[in-house]
């Protein structure tokens, strides 16, 4: 009978938000149509050494002594390898500035949903800004317990135009995430053994494309057969991630999925796809989720850095000499990449299995 109820407050509320469906009076459980489980046995224990989340002091790497700077490099070799995941800190974004871009996201999503569809628009990820609910609602399995936008910041910004105040903000807060974006992949570089600009030039970062994606999960009746995002790497070199004080990113490792609790300034760093692309498969692209609570409004806010959209990214010739290796993975233009990844073939499935040479 509940889901009869939750299906009925689904059809009443026409999938334009998932905010609206979830303040709904009449919802009581998950709609049929945004059924997914999710198996306890899979999570991982975080009181275990194992799942001990890496930790990067950015302040060493930009202001430390040599040897401080030369230790964080060599961290980096096995931070990469084995999780492709870490959390920043003393990264010189200031945390007030932090607040005020999760402040300013929340009061885009607090907007009437006649303001927001005024920022709807198609599937293409390249749009100057998008707003929506799930991915693509003529191919998605499972709808997502998600409302969303995503704003191109650079190489060209652009911004919402409401709130009055998000312009200014998300200005000055992606071109300060961007700092780090830029600091991080010099070191990784460096943990290469290449050129600290190596993967800056290559990649074609002057005009790097760089996403600003604002993320609103509300209270779920049944967080446990709801998913905000289900499993999946991103498409870009590296993405850096802020959310309030509510917890549900997860990342994979050794097999189970362990919930991301960090320090409130701190930035959750992932790598990605064209990053392991570039590595020959020697960093990893960490798969990741969004869980979702029955407590409380959970905002996240992705940050996506990655190479300019027409650049053709394939394992760099220098680490497949060194290494002895053949390429593992097919030369693709950045853009077509992104392409491939959102189609419907793609759909929870690794784009990789669509390139390996």
């Amino acid at each position: 009978m509940a889901a009869v109820v939750a299906d009925q407050a689904l059809e009443n509320s026409n999938v334009s938000s998932i905010k609206s469906l979830a303040e709904s009076q009449a919802l009581n459980s998950v709609p049929s149509a945004y059924a997914f489980n999710i198996n306890p046995n899979d999570e991982a224990d975080p009181n275990d050494p194992e799942f001990a989340i890496p930790i990067v002091d950015m302040s060493l790497l930009t202001s430390g002594s040599p040897d401080e700077r030369a230790k964080i490099i060599r961290d980096l070799v096995k931070i990469c390898e084995e999780w492709g995941f870490f959390i920043a800190i003393n990264h010189g974004v200031p945390e007030s500035l932090m607040k005020e871009m999760i402040d300013a996201c929340h009061g885009f999503f607090r907007l009437s949903d006649e303001e927001k569809k005024e920022f709807k628009s198609g599937n293409d990820v390249l749009e100057m800004f998008k707003y929506g609910t799930s991915y693509n609602l003529a191919l998605d399995k499972v709808l997502l317990w998600r409302d969303f936008f995503k704003v191109r910041t650079h190489p060209e910004f652009y911004s919402l135009y409401k709130p009055a105040s998000f312009s200014e903000i998300s200005l000055e807060f992606s071109r300060r995430s961007r700092e780090v974006a830029l600091e991080i992949t010099r070191a990784i570089s460096e943990s290469l053994g290449l050129e600290p600009d190596y993967i800056y030039n290559t990649m074609n970062m002057v005009r790097g494309l760089q996403m600003l994606a604002g993320n609103y999960y509300p209270p779920c009746p049944q967080p446990e057969h709801a998913i905000g995002i289900p499993h999946h790497t991103d498409h870009g070199l590296v993405t850096l991630l802020i959310q309030n004080e509510m917890n549900g990113l997860q990342v994979e490792h050794n097999g189970k999925w362990l919930t991301v609790n960090g320090p409130k300034n701190g930035f959750f760093v992932n790598l990605a796809d064209q990053m392991q692309i570039l590595t020959n498969g020697k960093y990893k692209s960490v798969m990741h989720r969004a869980t979702v609570n029955n407590k409380a409004t959970r905002i996240s806010i992705a940050i996506p850095h990655g190479p300019s959209v027409d650049t053709i990214i394939a394992p760099a010739p220098e680490l497949c000499e060194r290494e002895g290796q053949a390429p593992k993975y097919l030369a693709m233009n950045y853009k077509e990449y992104i392409q491939l990844q959102q189609s419907g073939k793609n759909y929870m499935k690794s784009t990789f299995d669509h390139i390996r040479a």
